[in-house]
């Protein structure tokens, strides 16, 4: 991936990024393997963080900044920036909550944090 526009590439990679994330941190997978290794990884660390498509994000983001970039000062910038754009498609594609009243006559959608805290039990 390489060659080729920049911006192609890294739309593909955002794309990509978004795609795995959201795979890991929100769907079942093929014959339930997702969830299971989400219910085997349980409350330990890497269990919480397949729980955060935002935290996810990043660490998906990581090798794919390194097809990207031709020079290694930029794979910093590049890391953040597939991980924002897989935010921002998070953003756009998730369902929202009920708008809430206030909001909801004057017709404007209620605000919605870019990141939640985890909720405790």
């Amino acid at each position: 991936m390489r060659g080729g526009n920049l911006g192609t590439r890294f739309v593909l990679a955002s794309l990509a990024t978004w795609r795995v994330a959201h795979l890991l941190a929100e769907e079942d997978g093929p014959a339930d393997v997702v969830v299971r290794f989400r219910a085997r990884l349980g409350d330990s660390v890497a269990g919480e963080l397949m729980d955060c498509f935002y935290c996810l994000s990043v660490w998906v983001a990581a090798p794919l900044s390194l097809t990207l970039t031709r020079r290694a000062r930029e794979v910093p910038v590049a890391w953040l920036a597939l991980s924002g754009a897989a935010c921002l498609l998070q953003r756009v594609t998730e369902q929202r909550d009920a708008p809430d009243a206030t909001f909801a006559d004057v017709g404007t959608p209620a605000p919605v944090p870019l990141w939640r805290a985890a909720e405790t039990a």
